[in-house]
Parts: structure tokens; sequence; C-alpha cells
């Protein structure tokens, strides 16, 4: 059977669309170029608003087993210890907010645990083919694809590049690539064992004549590795270059390497595709936004295309193609929003300004909108639909995430009954005693957090975004 859509790259952005597609019975095919999966962390901070998609998709649990909190910096300066630094202060959860704080976990672990999740739903990634021609009509797309077999055409009605930053279906289907490539900053990034280190902690190692020039070293979770960074002064990613520059910051010589699992050069890369649509042709991910590694944005940008572009295909497909043109509007203004921020913090870090290390909540994508440039006020369409506690009439409680979860859109009324169908919730005033099927708002928090009166009602879209409110 031919795919209904087919995805190039099996990244986090490809394997996060790929879920958002299966569960919800689309057929679709997935591959990749590579001939065997990615080792090693290139992306491996985790912002809170990934961590309430991957709730959603039903890897949190996996996703939390498998990493940790982001460690804290012990900062070394010529050779002795200067203090301790946290890239960011831990939050408490709230209500609103239950995944506050970043996470840490290897970009390889990462798609490991999506891949799991989608052969649960059906679908295994095909390694070793490529996309290597498109053309596209009114009704569909047709692909030549390069595998294991020798070339094969498939008919999909719709192609998705998650193919990277040298996405060959964005190139074949001209849509430019726009921004800049820095050739005067490189820095070698790799993943490493140093065995001398406390892996409960990250460190920074620099001279007190510039403290913000150095290398950092932060503990991934599992086999005691750290990821490594540090000024590329050698062509060649190798642990004898990264044993250099090392003893060259640290002034120790027992700080001894072994040989990087996985390791790359890097330099400043920041590009913006002019669109991500062109007809049936989508770009989602670094296909369509390249970042600086500050800020921890590429991976978690991409995941959040994905989620906004699936549930749009997939009501494209049964027959409502009004909210594709959405995509583009909405990702590509997030998208250069997040090249700002990390290219920002870039900057900060490259002229030695030590705020570059407080990457603060702006980097979380907690405050991602989609609401029109005119709206005002609290809470409206387009907006973030905040997590709450709610209790049933049995006394059991419930998570304003748990309704959302799934493919489904979700209509709240506040104080008011509950309209018919499913996924249709009334939520009552902590003062009432709730009827069957109507859920109380513990302590109220869902009504002060969407600004409720009774009488309200809200579409969230099945993103988790709001759709629309109105009272009456």
């Amino acid at each position: 059977m031919s795919p209904q859509v087919l995805i190039a790259g099996a990244g986090p952005t490809g394997l996060t669309l790929g879920i958002e597609l299966a569960r919800r019975g689309v057929a679709i095919r997935i591959v990749d170029k590579a001939a065997e999966y990615f080792i090693g962390s290139r992306g491996d901070g985790i912002q809170p608003r990934t961590l309430e998609v991957f709730d959603d998709l039903g890897v949190l649990d996996a996703v939390l087993t498998a990493g940790e909190d982001v460690a804290t910096m012990k900062i070394s300066l010529d050779g002795r210890f200067a203090g301790e630094r946290r890239r960011t202060e831990l939050r408490e959860p709230t209500p609103a907010f239950p995944h506050p704080n970043p996470w840490v976990l290897g970009q390889s672990q990462i798609e490991g645990i999506l891949r799991e999740r989608l052969a649960e739903l059906g679908v295994k990634v095909e390694l070793s083919t490529a996309v290597v021609d498109l053309t596209q009509d009114e009704d569909g797309v047709t692909v030549v694809l390069a595998g294991p077999g020798g070339a094969e055409t498939v008919r999909a009605d719709y192609l998705v590049g998650a193919d990277g930053g040298a996405s060959t279906v964005r190139k074949a289907v001209g849509i430019a690539f726009e921004g800049n490539t820095d050739d005067t900053l490189r820095m070698l990034i790799g993943d490493v064992r140093v065995d001398a280190l406390d892996h409960a902690y990250g460190h920074w190692f620099a001279r007190a004549e510039a403290p913000m020039e150095g290398v950092a070293l932060t503990p991934l979770p599992g086999d005691r590795l750290f990821q490594f960074i540090a000024p590329l002064f050698d062509e060649r990613p190798t642990r004898a270059s990264m044993q250099a520059v090392l003893d060259r910051y640290s002034g120790r010589t027992d700080l001894v390497l072994g040989e990087p699992v996985w390791a790359s050069a890097w330099r400043p890369n920041v590009r913006l595709a002019q669109r991500f649509r062109t007809g049936r042709v989508f770009l989602a991910g670094d296909a369509a936004h390249v970042h600086p590694p500050t800020g921890g944005q590429g991976m978690n940008t991409g995941v959040q295309d994905a989620y906004n572009l699936g549930w749009k295909l997939a009501a494209a497909l049964d027959g409502d193609d009004s909210l594709l043109g959405s995509y583009d509007t909405e990702r590509r203004a997030v998208a250069a929003r997040v090249l700002g921020l990390s290219t920002d913090l870039l900057d900060r870090h490259v002229s030695g300004d030590e705020s570059s290390m407080d990457r603060g909540e702006d980097t979380f994508g907690l405050d991602i909108s989609y609401r029109s440039p005119d709206e005002t006020g609290q809470l409206v369409a387009g907006d973030r639909a905040p997590d709450s506690i709610l209790r049933r009439a049995d006394g059991s409680t419930v998570r304003m995430f748990d309704l959302f979860r799934g493919p489904h859109a979700t209509l709240l009324s506040f104080d008011a009954p509950a309209a018919e169908g499913a996924h249709s919730y009334a939520i009552v005033s902590p003062d009432r005693v709730p009827a069957d099927g109507q859920l109380v708002a513990v302590d109220g928090h869902a009504f002060a957090d969407y600004a409720a009166a009774p009488g309200t009602r809200i579409m969230v879209r099945p993103d988790g975004y709001l759709a629309w409110r109105r009272l009456g």
C-alpha cells in the first residue's frame, strides 16, 4: 500500500511526526539515508515544552527514567577550583506547569525511545534509503528512493523533509536556506569518558584571564560519558586534539580522555528556510532551520515542528486541508524567534559576557504562542493550554493533560454543561458538588489559569494550544 505521508529523515523530528501520524491511523513510511542509527549526544537538552509533548506522545516516563537533571557546573580557572554554577535555577512544579525544568538525555537515546514508540504503532524506520528525486502535482508527490534493493518510485499524498541541514527535499523543491556560516569560530564536540572527574557534576576549565573561553564537560546519563565542547585548533576531531585542548585549559595532567564515542567539528551555521511548505511538500527540523547549540533549541524546535504539523496533515487527509497553511505561518515565526535567541546567546558567549551562561526561561518553550499579532489579553486563541488538577465525583483526580493526551481536540466547559460528544468535559468550581461526569477544579486553579468565568467554553487543539474561547 502506498503511504499517505512519506517522511524523509528519522531523527527526533521525523520520529515525532511518524508517531503523530501513526497514532491517527495515517499510513506512513519513514526513511533515512544513514546505514545505521546515530550514536552520540548531539542535542542532549530537553526543554520543558518538549517534555509536555513527550507526555502526550506516551514516551515521557521512558525519557525521565533514562535521563537526569541538568548538572551543577564546577568551574576551574588556571587549574584551581573557583566555584559552582547552574545554567538554570530549579523551579518547583505547579498545577499549570508540571515539568518546569530542562532534562538531559543524549539524542541517540531519545531517538531510541521514539523508535520504540513508533514500532508499537506498527512502523519501522527504513535505513540506507534516501530521497534522490521528486515531482509533485495537485494530487500528490512522486518520490524516487534509492535503497538497499535499488531505485524505487513511491507515490504519497504528502512528503515531509526532516532530512537535516543539507536537506535533499529542500533543495529539490528549490526553497532558499537563508542565513550565514561563520568560518572564524570552530568548536570541537564529542562524547568521551574522563574517569578522573566526578560524573555527578559538569566541569568548566578556563584561564583566569579569559574565563569564558575554555572546555566544558557535561555529564551524560549512562556509561559515565561527558559531552565535550571546546575551541577547535586542530582540523581533526580526534582524541588527541581533544586531549590537547583539555590540557591547555585545565592545567592538569591527570585528566585522561577515553576514545570518543562520537566527535565532530562544528562552526556556527544559522539558517532559516524561506518557507516551510511548497504545495504538498513540507520541511521540518534542521531541514527548515539550523541553530547554534547555545540555548539548547535545535532538537526541541524540530520536535515541536512535527507536533504542530502532524495533526494538520491528518486533518487534511480526512478531508479538511484548511489548516495546512497555518503550519508555515506558526512554525516559521517560532523558528525565527528561537534563532534570534540562540544567536544572541552565542554572541554574548563569544564576547565574554557571563550572562550567556544563564539561559533562563526564554529557552524553555513554555511561552510559545500562535496568537494573532493583534490579539491581546490573557490566554487567547493560540496560547498554550495550562495543565491543572481536577477531581472526579468519586474523589479520584485527573490532570488536564490527561484529558488532552491523544490525537483529539478537547472541549472544556467551565460551570456550564458539557457539550455532547467525546472529549468534552464540564469543569465546575470547587464550591460545587460535582454530578456524574463533572470535574472539580481543585483549589480553583483551572478557573484562574484559564481566566474562565462561569459559562466560558474553550476548545484546545490536538497540540495543546487554544483553538478558541467563548463566553456563554
